[in-house]
């Protein structure tokens, strides 16, 4: 009935400093919001998305996101952004607050299929994303619906959309930051 799109928040405060930040609390007081060059990357992907004024926006509660969506709303002149905690990133327990050089670790435990320090499991994240989207369906018609969230939760939802096994998430094609590509 709708069409998805999907974006990755543009580069981050943790992007550059090189550490993981995955739980709420973490960015609670939205320190890890965009850079300058983030911000200037979702104005770029908003002006060449071809995403209407009526575009309907959801976003992570992350500063990132929140801030990303918050751009593409201004410059399509969109409704206000609403706030969807199902897009959150996920949740990468013990690794929280570490080097994201920890990524691979985490990654590696998933195609492995084993469950790595407190992780958000790829099975429980690609259920909570596809949740969201059913819910969505049923509240709009015919409409395009941007879904504004991080990189492994939408890797992950990629690979469900795809058929494949959301522990393999890895192996589809990698969203870069801001990046907006339509839902399969």
């Amino acid at each position: 009935m709708n069409t998805f799109h999907i974006m990755r928040h543009g580069q981050s405060k943790a992007n550059v400093a090189g550490i993981i930040v995955s739980c709420p609390e973490s960015d609670r007081d939205g320190d890890y919001g965009l850079t300058e060059a983030g911000r200037e990357q979702a104005r770029a992907a908003a002006a060449g998305s071809g995403l209407l004024a009526d575009t309907a926006i959801y976003s992570s509660d992350f500063a990132r996101a929140r801030e990303t969506a918050e751009i593409v709303r201004a410059r399509l002149g969109a409704p206000e952004v609403r706030v969807a905690p199902a897009l959150r990133e996920r949740c990468f327990g013990d690794w929280e607050g570490s080097a994201t050089a920890n990524y691979a670790r985490v990654w590696a435990a998933d195609e492995a299929g084993r469950r790595a320090d407190g992780v958000e499991p790829p099975n429980a994240v690609l259920d909570r994303l596809t949740t969201l989207i059913a819910g969505l369906e049923n509240e709009h018609e015919h409409q395009q619906i941007l879904l504004v969230s991080h990189g492994d939760p939408l890797q992950i939802l990629l690979a469900g959309r795809l058929h494949t096994d959301p522990a393999l998430h890895r192996r589809i094609p990698h969203l870069e930051t801001a990046e907006i590509r339509t839902l399969p």
